[in-house]
């Protein structure tokens, strides 16, 4: 699992996708500032956003959102500059078309295929995780555009790790044990390794297991990063993604 440094602009990236031909992305931190959800929900942009955007070299008009409802629905973008509710998960083949999700201990998750320069951005927690959302964004990507998943990239973004994520039996029931562990004897609670289920996920869905990156950092951990686990205040990172 690879651990990257904040870069000199305060943004995030994983350094194996990177040398990726084609593909623009950044996490934020907060040196930009939260990108929470603008008061005017129609619209998608703020000036944090925007500001994260600009650093990135994209357009920040044409910024496009999901939703993020912790689920397993997936929209294809072809018009910018909006939010699209009810979906945690965008798909499209417009170049400098940026896409945006926001987090806080979930995760977000890229795919790209630099073959027919498509691309897919999720946010994935634990329910849209349990729904199979990675694996349904790559389903996506091959009915929209063609994309064979050994052709695909992915990168696992920074989220919660296992050992700061403690939840429930209820919900740790709804993952493969290979996910979870008790957190201590007689607790009835679970450590659960969000980062594995998807990678895992995506493996399922055929890309390569040396084809997914994992920037490897805990928001819980990173005082950079905002979480709700450490800090209930609302506040979010966003991940923006788009074919250069």
């Amino acid at each position: 699992m690879h651990r990257s440094s904040i870069d000199q602009d305060g943004v995030l990236r994983i350094a194996g996708l990177e040398a990726e031909k084609g593909l623009v992305h950044g996490f934020s931190t907060t040196a930009f500032g939260s990108m929470q959800r603008p008061a005017d929900e129609r619209s998608s942009l703020t000036p944090a956003r925007g500001a994260f955007a600009c650093v990135l070299g994209l357009d920040p008009v044409r910024l496009t959102v999901a939703g993020a409802v912790h689920g397993a629905e997936v929209a294809r973008v072809d018009a910018e500059g909006r939010t699209l509710p009810g979906v945690d998960a965008l798909v499209t083949d417009r170049p400098g078309l940026p896409l945006l999700v926001t987090c806080a201990d979930c995760y977000p998750i890229i795919v790209f295929d630099g073959v027919r320069a498509a691309l897919a951005l999720v946010h994935a927690g634990w329910r849209g995780t349990a729904a199979g959302i990675a694996a349904e964004a790559v389903r996506f990507l091959s009915a929209e555009y063609g994309s064979r998943a050994e052709d695909l990239v992915a990168g696992l973004g920074p989220g919660i790790c296992a050992a700061c994520y403690e939840v429930s039996g209820e919900v740790a029931a709804r993952f493969d044990p290979r996910f979870r562990r008790p957190s201590g004897v007689g607790s009835g609670r679970f450590q659960l390794d969000l980062a594995a289920a998807n990678r895992a996920q995506l493996e399922g869905a055929g890309i390569p297991w040396a084809s997914i990156h994992e920037h490897g950092g805990c928001t819980k951990e990173t005082p950079e990063l905002p979480s709700h686990r450490r800090s209930p205040d609302g506040s979010r990172f966003a991940c923006i993604a788009a074919i250069g």
